[in-house]
């Protein structure tokens, strides 16, 4: 009751989930070890065992999931001459959004010079009417590398879901020695079980993956890459990047040729264990 006894209506305003980490590592004594780590809410880092001198970081979304309203940050710097693969747990499923909300996910990397980074996050599952804004910015130094990978699937195939009705923003923002190197933007919805269906986009596939390598070996792992691709996709080089889109009927096909692809490209370090168990 309030002060003048009327009853007080209370709106319950459902939880959501927010979670940070960074992660900031140096070179010590030849390999690459952590210098600083925060985690915050539902943001968790590991570090498993690598027999490598690079660093091995799984980031970890304890909430399960992502739904409109919540965030996730995540932060990543490398000093000189380090070496570090950076991927997940599991894969993100982006669920059901109420009307309004958005989930958002930024990610932010810097590196070294003479250093390296594979950013190796696992797949991204939308699902009907999920909501989902996400940011990639990287600040590579002069003679950084890097091998950057974001897979997205448009409802689980095996389960007999599609996607009619979702919102997905997707944007990515590469630099080298203060140089803009590769900007993209995706964005589709709310529309977007009848975009994704064109040819132009996927026709009748639903999960894409966008692969790119900032290194000086580009030009000789184009053919390559290209003979693991296959028909369905392409990989062009240019500006010192190589760039490499695949699409697939579903998460399992997609990545009988993405690992192979990723392994070419991890320039000879085996790929995080995670990806293959």
């Amino acid at each position: 009751m309030d002060m003048l006894g009327q009853p007080t209506i209370v709106q319950n305003r459902a939880q959501r989930a927010s979670g940070a980490g960074r992660l900031s590592a140096r070179r010590v004594e030849g390999k690459t070890r952590i210098s600083t780590l925060f985690q915050e809410g539902c943001a968790k880092l590991r570090f498993p065992v690598s027999s490598g001198t690079y660093l091995e970081a799984v980031m970890i979304n304890s909430a399960g999931g992502l739904t409109g309203g919540d965030a996730m940050q995540w932060s990543f710097a490398l000093g000189d001459h380090c070496a570090a693969q950076i991927t997940t747990q599991a894969c993100e499923k982006i669920y059901k959004a109420v009307s309004g909300t958005v989930a958002t996910v930024s990610t932010q990397i810097d590196v070294g010079p003479d250093s390296y980074v594979a950013w190796l996050p696992q797949e991204t599952i939308l699902f009907e009417k999920a909501d989902l804004k996400r940011t990639l910015n990287v600040n590579l130094a002069a003679r950084a590398r890097a091998l950057l990978v974001e897979s997205t699937i448009f409802g689980r195939k095996a389960f007999g879901e599609t996607i009619e009705t979702a919102q997905f923003s997707d944007q990515w923002r590469i630099r080298q020695d203060g140089r803009l190197l590769h900007a993209e933007n995706f964005s589709i919805g709310p529309q977007a079980g009848s975009s994704l269906k064109r040819p132009a986009l996927l026709g009748s596939y639903h999960a894409v993956a966008t692969v790119l390598l900032v290194s000086p070996d580009c030009e000789r792992l184009l053919d390559p890459a290209r003979l693991i691709i296959g028909d369905q996709g392409g990989a062009s080089v240019w500006m010192g990047k190589l760039v490499a889109r695949l699409v697939d009927f579903d998460a399992y096909h997609l990545r009988k040729r993405l690992i192979p692809l990723l392994g070419l490209l991890n320039g000879g370090e085996d790929l995080p264990r995670i990806w293959t168990t």
